[in-house]
């Protein structure tokens, strides 16, 4: 099939960055929230990533304006998805959420519609019955689209065969780089490697074993990197570790989602919100 209209569930950090990509990539794409204030966040997070590659002379200055011209948003569910090709589900890391999100976009979306989810952690399987069509159903997960520019297409058992090479033409189609996931796995390939690491820095900190400065100078100088890992969990939003690390058995996993949800509850979500472990 053609994918030519591509509809986006989430107006927030990631949600927003695959739409501008696609928008660029000569995609028509929808947006939708159910809060018109997260319209507002996105447009200024987008008009901020069109400078930067307008600078880095990435995309023109008609380039821009062409693919903005593609992107509208939208409060209304039945009008995102209308016309719908493929839907990339962006909503918070929340298990119970998503399921009633897919429940509903199984009632009104187009019987061509590709359904994929981009959630962090969860695996497909467990949102795929929700939409009815669970043959139609894929993980398709974005990094940070336009820095890190991988996107995991990770199937569940009844995910129909055909839809990988199309996902995969998709994928290279908006400037990412493919990697299939073979078995379902909590965090694919690279979340499930990320998470270790931001999971032992996590440790250090509750543990009291050195501050949060520390603990990223020494991971960034060594590995001469501008980035240590409560820096990385500002960028991913602190809000999504949360929901993925209270999730996890081990004591130490625990410990540290507590110490999340401190920041959580006092709207410290990282760079999103201006301020986390580091202020922005």
């Amino acid at each position: 099939m053609e994918i030519k209209h591509v509809c986006i569930l989430g107006a927030g950090t990631l949600g927003s960055r695959i739409g501008f990509q696609a928008a660029l990539s000569g995609y028509w794409v929808k947006i939708y929230d159910i809060k018109e204030e997260s319209f507002i966040i996105s447009q200024k997070m987008i008009s901020k990533i069109a400078k930067g590659l307008f600078a880095a002379e990435t995309y023109s200055k008609d380039d821009i304006a062409a693919a903005l011209n593609r992107l509208t948003y939208t409060l209304n569910d039945e009008e995102a998805v209308s016309d719908a090709d493929i839907i990339s589900e962006s909503v918070t890391e929340d298990l119970a959420l998503k399921q009633q999100v897919w429940s509903r976009m199984g009632q009104i979306a187009p019987e061509k519609t590709i359904f994929t989810t981009n959630t962090s952690y969860l695996l497909p399987s467990s949102l795929a019955s929700f939409t009815g069509r669970p043959a139609r159903f894929c993980a398709f997960h974005f990094h940070d689209v336009f820095y890190s520019k991988i996107v995991d297409i990770m199937p569940h058992p009844e995910t129909d065969a055909d839809l990988i090479p199309i996902l995969d033409e998709f994928g290279k189609s908006l400037n990412q780089v493919p990697v299939l996931v073979k078995k379902e796995n909590h965090g694919y390939l690279f979340n499930a490697m990320l998470l270790s690491f931001l999971g032992a820095a996590g440790k250090l900190l509750v543990n009291e074993v050195a501050t949060i400065e520390d603990i990223d100078k020494s991971w960034m100088v060594n590995f001469h990197v501008p980035m240590g890992p409560f820096a990385i969990l500002d960028s991913i939003g602190l809000d999504t570790a949360w929901h993925v690390t209270h999730q996890l058995p081990d004591a130490n996993s625990k410990a540290f989602a507590a110490l999340l949800k401190t920041y959580v509850d006092a709207g410290k979500l990282g760079e999103k919100s201006g301020e986390g472990f580091y202020r922005y």
